[in-house]
């Protein structure tokens, strides 16, 4: 199992690119030159969801999803001593904030700031100690009132992320914020280059879909699929690895890096994808998963699924460790095994197979 040097630098690269929520632009650029060259067409629409074509005249599609934007906040208030609050854009974490290092990206350029906290010698360490909270984090940019803080080009509605970069740990992980799920949009990519370089052709559309604005709410898959239409959907996002402390397993499922791709079972996955998923697997001894979703999978595979009559759509997800920090971590062995179980079910995809459980 290893990774060609071009597909490391693409990732390194997409994933150091802060792309937001609705700020997904920067990224979407490289997501997009990278694989040019390994489709006929791309296409993105109005809110920056990019999706590459395969055979786009055909009449059968079949779309494979990541979603391209990460968590950030927004500033909110500022205060007259220049301090800066903040509301979050999707799932932030309040508890890993303090004194982490912030990139704000201001009108003129991106400004540094730090998350303060009060110093462990003045809040009291007992019971009562004060814990991160909305209300309570705060950014301090190195000013002493809000005309400062304007005169760096930061204003309420500017957007913050972290700067943490991608690295590799024990050469057995990916490393970085944000693989919640660049490390997807780097999986399907991958599938389309190695359609191409292994010259396979396929009987129907291949719409390799890079969505937006999934982590506060599905939206970018939703205005996608009614754009596309497609007759099957398979997505890829990341699940947690439960194997680490302070997690349920009778509660989040047993799911664990390096032990392969996890295989969802909830009422918006298609019986007849999963299984041609499930059987593509244990035909070509590709390592898996089972997890199952109550209602939901909380993922792309939803609006998909519920888009345009009901589009028979499938769920395949990479364990992840420590979702929604800036140290996510994600086996290279199961990302491996995910673009290999993408691949190869794709293979086996026809254009006149019975869809209906009835």
């Amino acid at each position: 199992m290893k990774f060609e040097n071009k597909s490391l630098k693409f990732l390194e690269q997409y994933l150091n690119t802060a792309s937001p929520t609705g700020y997904e632009h920067n990224g979407q650029k490289i997501w997009m030159n990278y694989i040019k060259p390994y489709v006929d067409k791309i296409e993105f629409d109005h809110y920056g969801t990019c999706y590459g074509i395969i055979n786009p005249e055909a009449e059968f599609k079949v779309v494979i999803e990541a979603h391209a934007d990460e968590i950030s906040w927004y500033v909110n208030y500022i205060t007259d001593d220049g301090l800066i609050y903040v509301i979050r854009n999707g799932g932030s974490d309040q508890m890993i904030a303090p004194s982490k290092v912030v990139n704000i990206h201001g009108e003129k350029g991106i400004v540094k700031g730090v998350f303060g906290w009060p110093a462990i010698h003045t809040r009291g360490v007992n019971s009562n100690e004060p814990v991160p909270k909305l209300e309570n984090i705060f950014i301090d940019c190195g000013v002493t009132s809000k005309k400062e803080v304007e005169d760096l080009g930061i204003f309420v509605g500017c957007m913050i992320t972290y700067p943490d970069e991608f690295f590799q740990l024990n050469d057995k992980y990916f490393v970085c914020r944000a693989l919640d799920n660049r490390i997807g949009g780097f999986m399907i990519a991958e599938v389309a280059r190695m359609l191409k370089e292994n010259k396979k052709k396929l009987p129907f559309g291949l719409y390799i879909t890079n969505s937006v604005q999934e982590e506060v709410g599905l939206y970018g898959a939703d205005m996608i699929a009614d754009t596309i239409k497609p007759n099957i959907a398979i997505i890829t996002d990341v699940t947690h690895d439960t194997s680490t402390p302070m997690i349920e397993k009778k509660k989040e499922g047993d799911q664990k890096c390096g032990d392969g791709p996890v295989v969802f079972f909830a009422p918006s996955v298609h019986h007849v994808i999963r299984e041609l998923i499930v059987n593509t697997a244990k035909k070509k001894e590709i390592p898996f998963q089972r997890a199952a979703a109550s209602r939901a999978t909380g993922t792309d595979t939803d609006a998909f699924a519920h888009s345009n009559g009901g589009v028979p759509s499938a769920l395949i997800s990479l364990p992840l460790r420590y979702m929604h920090t800036t140290v996510e971590m994600v086996s290279k062995e199961d990302v491996f095994n995910v673009i290999q179980l993408i691949y190869e079910t794709l293979l086996n995809i026809k254009p006149d197979m019975n869809l209906k459980y009835h």
